[in-house]
């Protein structure tokens, strides 16, 4: 029976994607080590512990935690139906993983339901961000710390963006994200835990994108994507999903968390811009999300759009980041409610 064990274990170990078992009581029994690669968790760290033990962490796209309430495994538990799911786990180094996770149950020889199996898979195209980042390393065009598209590469794209935009009519949009309290960060913890947390910020923005949308490090604690194929519609649940994202990952330091948010500001491009005016605008849109209370997003106001024509004197609304704020904030403007 052991050797039948181990050797099951092997062929477990050598998948691609993630996958481990959990018991009735959610307790994890095995981790391969796809599942170490992917999450950052060794083996040693999770075995005997829960699944809902503050270990992925699972999040939707709102942002609301899965393991409490939503969760694939205990529901496949309970019903004995297998379970499929996209999500976003966190990953050991702090950052934000998108996976897709199939979840079948566990019987033994009576048919009884003892646990469940979960096999979940990198979503982020990994492959082609390799790809890429070979490519703009080539080209002296990525940030060393992050690993992201600089800014040269940035303004480089953004000009070819502007032209297919006058030649084809291809409307895209940029966002603008400086992180919150960075200064604080970097006072307080060290600045090795700054250069952390702007890695986990980059990784969370650059692994959660669509592989043809450009993330990138403007400067410093700022952060520029240059998002195509989006309209004043989609844009704000576009923008903020980065946005919480970013607000559910967090850097462990001994006991303690270092929770990081981004101010955003998310503007769409127009015929009369160019890389200098349209980065001032959103720029000036996240500012506005700063002074708003932080942790949120301001787009410009779409009532003064009438398809790609110049914005006509309004000033922007800005999306509050939490329940709280959006109710502060309600008696002193216009608030989206996405």
């Amino acid at each position: 029976m052991k050797k039948t064990e181990t050797f099951y274990e092997g062929i477990l170990d050598n998948l691609y994607d993630g996958i481990y078992f959990v018991d009735r009581d959610r307790k994890i029994t095995y981790w391969n080590k796809a599942a170490e690669r992917i999450t950052g968790f060794r083996r040693s760290e999770v075995l005997g512990a829960h699944c809902h033990d503050r270990i992925l962490n699972h999040i939707n796209d709102e942002g609301d935690p899965l393991c409490q309430r939503e969760c694939p495994l205990a529901k496949c538990i309970e019903t004995g139906q297998p379970m499929e799911a996209e999500a976003y786990l966190h990953h050991k180094e702090g950052y934000r993983l998108p996976v897709s996770i199939r979840v079948t149950p566990i019987l033994d020889q009576d048919g009884n339901i003892i646990g469940a199996a979960e096999l979940f898979s990198d979503n982020s195209g990994k492959a082609l961000m390799l790809q890429r980042m070979e490519e703009l390393e080539t080209m002296a065009l990525i940030d060393p710390l992050t690993r992201m598209a600089n800014r040269r590469y940035i303004e480089v794209h953004l000009r070819n963006r502007l032209e297919e935009m006058h030649r084809y009519g291809w409307s895209f949009c940029v966002l603008f994200a400086d992180i919150d309290d960075f200064k604080r960060i970097n006072d307080t913890y060290g600045h090795d835990a700054g250069d952390k947390v702007l890695k986990i910020v980059g990784r969370t923005l650059s692994g959660n994108a669509r592989p043809f949308d450009i993330f990138g490090r403007w400067g410093g604690e700022e952060f520029v994507a240059v998002i195509e194929n989006v309209s004043f519609k989609s844009l704000p649940m576009i923008a903020n999903r980065f946005r919480l994202l970013v607000e559910n990952s967090y850097l462990s330091v001994g006991d303690e968390n270092i929770r990081v948010s981004v101010s955003v500001g998310a503007t769409v491009a127009r015929l009369d811009d160019t890389v200098d005016t349209l980065i001032r605008r959103a720029d000036q849109l996240m500012y506005k999300s700063k002074k708003a209370g932080k942790n949120r997003l301001t787009t410009d106001d779409p009532e003064a759009w009438e398809g790609l024509r110049p914005m006509r004197g309004k000033q922007g609304y800005t999306d509050p980041g939490t329940k709280s704020a959006r109710k502060s904030q309600g008696r002193k403007g216009k608030i989206a409610e996405l």
